[in-house]
């Protein structure tokens, strides 16, 4: 009924997950926008004083773990609490997470963390699929239309959160800025159970059919989580009791060999072992070099918030006459690039298709690599702004974000769309679960990296930021050009998928 589409003639429930999403990201990418800075700020500023190998494992670990738990999020969702409740326990728990991290003590900092985490692993895969159970079967196209304008809400909530955050985080104090993204999330919350009837019966029911079985399956899960609840309560507690120590960065260097090796398994496991029919074992092989391709491109995407966070606040000339702008403001660039050329690219690619000139999937994942890679070069020029003892303006980063944006555009949603094409039918969840452990592995790599800025060392041999910023341009130029130069072969092993 028409009376049911009241925002931009989609579902009235549309409006609830935009504005509960655009709120939850806002907290993110704000919180995001002041970690590293934080933990390497002195203590005479109010920060943690950590130093950047230690700073940037935590970084890393951090934003990978937040990808990480979407599968167990997603599977807790169908398995036990249902859509709807997941979304809301998950805001609530994120909630709780930045108000610990508002509060300017280093246990409550991990403690917030944690929760952060694991309210974010609980909320964002089920949001996506609850804008989804919206629509019917047959309305594919509106369906498509709904999720953009749900891919916009959560680009505003990017690109307005940096701006508060930032200024009262650097400017203020650094628990005000993770304080107010408190408040992003109640505000979605709030939104959340004042307009939740919009969402009709969408997201009530658990996949699984209630019978003995189920409910047996059910108490397990209650029993699992409790379980689970009491490791952690008594892992914080060795920790903050110095019983238990933890390094950091010997963690991330493990799981940066741990997941792709994981990776490698899972993929010849599947493609040994799974029964597949020729043609979906062609395909399978082309989701792992997907995964390889996004995985790469996230190690350098990610920079946003951590190396490339570091030289906009170490070396940037971030002032306005006299107003020096926050290190954590050009964070929003990239949200507010997104805004504004992807629906550019998606006009494009229509054009094109009707011109017989559309790119084929590989060639559009090169296309991302490319662009990555041309956004370090510019990196590479404002590195030497740097060792010629001046300071770069602000635009030498704001022309990365936006090369570094039209590469994610040409890459995340049209890899996205491929993985669910491609996959054999019985491991469509699996396989969008490895495409997302390729972005949390990227996240990984990014914050290690970052730990190679070390501000002293620069500041002894500038000419390393150039050395650090060129192995990135050159792995992905020439990971760009292996794709583009395979794109055919690749083409072929999709078969039917285009």
């Amino acid at each position: 009924m028409d009376s049911d589409k009241s925002f931009f003639g989609h579902p009235k429930g549309l409006s609830t997950l935009f504005f509960t999403e655009m709120w939850e990201r806002f907290s993110y990418y704000g919180m995001r926008a002041l970690l590293l800075l934080f933990m390497l700020a002195s203590l005479e500023d109010g920060g943690m004083a950590l130093n950047e190998q230690t700073a940037g494992a935590i970084y890393g670990l951090y934003t990978m773990f937040v990808y990480l738990l979407a599968l167990p999020g997603g599977w807790l969702a169908d398995k036990f609490f249902g859509l709807r409740k997941s979304v809301f326990y998950g805001g609530c728990i994120i909630a709780l997470g930045h108000f610990c991290m508002a509060v300017p003590s280093q246990e409550t900092f991990f403690i917030g963390l944690l929760l952060i985490v694991l309210g974010t692993g609980l909320l964002k895969p089920n949001i996506s699929t609850l804008v989804g159970e919206l629509y019917s079967t047959n309305e594919q196209a509106r369906r498509d239309s709904g999720f953009t304008l749900f891919y916009a809400g959560i680009n505003l909530g990017a690109a307005i959160s940096p701006i508060i955050t930032g200024y009262l985080g650097e400017k203020v104090n650094w628990h005000y800025g993770f304080g107010v993204a408190v408040l992003g999330m109640v505000l979605g919350l709030i939104q959340f159970k004042l307009t939740e009837k919009n969402l009709g019966q969408a997201g009530l029911e658990t996949v699984s059919t209630h019978d003995a079985q189920t409910a047996k399956s059910e108490r397990n899960i209650r029993a699992g989580l409790w379980v689970v609840g009491a490791f952690l309560i008594i892992l914080l507690l060795l920790l903050f009791t110095k019983t238990l120590s933890i390094d950091p960065v010997l963690i991330a260097r493990i799981l940066g060999y741990l997941i792709p090796i994981s990776a490698i398994a899972y993929f010849m496991y599947v493609l040994l072992f799974q029964n597949l029919e020729p043609h979906e074992r062609k395909k399978v092989i082309v989701i792992a070099i997907f995964f390889l391709t996004t995985g790469l491109f996230y190690s350098g995407y990610e920079q946003q918030g951590s190396s490339l966070n570091l030289f906009a606040d170490r070396y940037t000339d971030m002032f306005i006459g006299n107003f020096e702008m926050p290190a954590s403001w050009m964070q929003s660039i990239p949200p507010v690039a997104v805004i504004s050329f992807s629906f550019v690219f998606a006009w494009l690619w229509v054009w094109l298709a009707k011109r017989n000139m559309n790119p084929s999937t590989p060639v559009k994942l090169s296309m991302g690599l490319l662009f990555m890679g041309l956004g370090y070069a510019v990196m590479m020029g404002a590195s030497l702004v740097v060792i010629g003892g001046d300071k770069p303006l602000p635009t030498w980063l704001a022309l990365t974000y936006l090369l570094h944006t039209f590469g994610e555009i040409c890459l995340y949603p049209i890899g996205l769309s491929a993985v669910t094409k491609l996959s054999p039918k019985r491991l469509v969840g699996q396989m969008m679960g490895v495409f997302f452990i390729s972005l949390a592995y990227g996240n990984l790599i990014a914050g290690l990296f970052a730990g190679e800025f070390d501000a002293d060392t620069i500041a002894q041999n500038p000419s390393l930021l150039l050395d650090l910023f060129g192995v990135v341009m050159k792995v992905m130029l020439i990971s760009g050009i292996i794709v583009l130069i395979f794109s055919k072969p690749i083409r072929k092993l999709m078969g039917d998928i285009r």
